[in-house]
């Protein structure tokens, strides 16, 4: 029976008894046992072959910047000064810390670090320690100017076909810029994994949720 409800899944039965005591009584509840058995086997299956696409060439990361409460940016924001802005708390400084160890603990040691100008992206991106920052514009928030989104992401989307991405690249930015260009909301700190492929299209490979 086991066989008809997962063909193709080597060494179910082993995976399922090693997950729970005693056999479920029927079908069903082995079906559902063996899934919930399998679910974090799977996931780690799948953050394992995100990192790997990562370290190919012909991808890139883009990171939604570490934990800073609240939402939007004060009264009088100002670029440039860090004093006016939603900054990241210092949760979120460690959070970016280990966001750049999860890199280097799955073989990334260095990466082409790009960042919107936000103080709180530029501080992730330098918290990473995956090498020198630069900033890029068009990975600034639009979150209070929707104006700018179809613009923007437009000229992101042309600075990715340009791109060689011969080594990791990591795109420091904001919820508004990801969920634009690739249709994902991310949660802070979390990596969206995206492809461009030979021709210049775009597509969604899977997220990271590193801490």
């Amino acid at each position: 029976m086991t066989g008809l409800f997962f063909a193709g899944i080597p060494s179910l039965d082993g995976a399922a008894s090693s997950c729970f005591r005693g056999r479920p009584k029927t079908p069903v509840a082995l079906a559902l046992a063996v899934l919930l058995c399998l679910a974090p086997r799977l996931a780690a299956a799948e953050n394992t072959a995100l990192w790997s696409a990562l370290r190919s060439g012909g991808h890139v990361a883009l990171l939604r910047h570490a934990l800073a409460p609240g939402t939007s940016d004060p009264p009088g924001f100002a670029l440039g000064d860090c004093g006016t802005q939603r900054n990241l708390s210092d949760e979120g400084r460690g959070q970016a810390a280990r966001i750049g160890a999860r890199f280097r603990a799955n073989g990334i040691e260095s990466a082409r670090v790009l960042s919107s100008q936000w103080c709180r992206c530029l501080e992730t991106a330098g918290l990473l320690g995956l090498g020198p920052v630069a900033e890029l514009p068009i990975l600034n928030s639009f979150y209070e100017r929707r104006e700018n989104q179809d613009r923007q992401t437009r000229a992101l989307e042309a600075w990715l076909a340009g791109q060689a991405l011969e080594k990791p690249v990591v795109l420091v930015t904001h919820q508004v810029n990801i969920t634009a260009l690739t249709g994902v909301f991310p949660g802070s700190g979390e990596l969206v994994v995206i492809r461009r492929s030979a021709d210049g299209e775009i597509s969604v490979v899977g997220s990271l949720e590193t801490d």
